[in-house]
């Protein structure tokens, strides 16, 4: 895996293919990898060179246990971007991941030229902050869940009905959830950014194409969170997807990424 030095910082990234960039931003403690299985074959078999990145916080990108902000990720993005040589280019976000881009689409809106926001809100809910709450009190408690008891936590917080109700699946993803546990503790800078305030007012100045998608099911930011970016950003287009919770886009890969490739080619 590739690392640059931006920002002050080691960012690691993976970069895939050619064509129009795309860069795409995961959610709270997440890897860059998460994308590989499914969104970059999909955006490389579109023609786009797919760019994935390790937020800090994440290995190899830096800890950085001083702690940040989130303008320091949204800076971290804007400057690989301006390290590679992409923009203006296309940008994804998930979660987290799409708070940090709905910030860089304010602080820096010349290197992105279509967005898209998965999960994303513009202000914390009270649901949220409790949530948030409630996962730093454990991180710093120093407790270690058991894999299978976190594996389980993982998918009636994530996942669908649907997807919980289909045997054969839900023992697949509980498998994943087990082998790949986060280190709560090397993410614990990151879960402080999840409580965020109202920034809706201040979305009413982007005025980059962007595409808004919620998940039907998704317990964690619930689609009204995801309907009220979309409404804030001028000219945004909104789309919820249904069968689906926050882990939308590897429970529902195939209308995410046509989703996504269609809005692409819009722009």
């Amino acid at each position: 895996m590739p690392v640059a030095r931006i920002n002050g910082i080691t960012l690691g990234y993976d970069d895939y293919g050619s064509g129009d960039p795309v860069v795409l931003v995961t959610g709270t403690g997440a890897p860059g990898r998460i994308w590989r299985t499914h969104q970059v074959p999909a955006l490389k078999a579109a023609g786009h060179r797919v760019v994935t990145v390790d937020n800090r916080g994440v290995p190899p990108s830096d800890l950085c246990p001083g702690g940040f902000t989130l303008d320091d990720m949204a800076a971290d993005v804007a400057g690989l971007i301006e390290h590679l040589e992409l923009g203006p280019c296309r940008v994804v976000g998930f979660s987290l991941g799409a708070i940090i881009v709905q910030e860089l689409l304010l602080a820096r809106p010349g290197l992105v030229r279509q967005a898209v926001l998965m999960a994303c809100c513009g202000r914390t809910d009270a649901f949220v902050a409790a949530m948030t709450a409630a996962e730093i009190e454990l991180c710093d408690s120093g407790t270690v869940l058991p894999p299978r008891f976190g594996a389980y936590l993982q998918a009636v917080s994530n996942l669908s009905p649907r997807t919980l109700s289909d045997e054969e699946q839900i023992r697949d993803w509980l498998d994943v959830f087990e082998m790949s546990a986060v280190d709560r503790a090397g993410v614990r800078g990151q879960l402080s950014l999840q409580v965020i305030p109202n920034r809706l007012p201040a979305y009413r100045d982007i005025d980059c194409p962007c595409l808004v998608i919620g998940f039907a099911d998704d317990l964690i930011i619930r689609p009204r969170l995801t309907r009220e970016v979309a409404e804030a950003i001028p000219g945004a287009r909104h789309l919820e997807i249904p069968g689906c919770g926050h882990y939308g886009y590897l429970e529902r890969p195939r209308e995410v990424n046509a989703a996504i490739i269609e809005f692409f080619g819009r722009g």
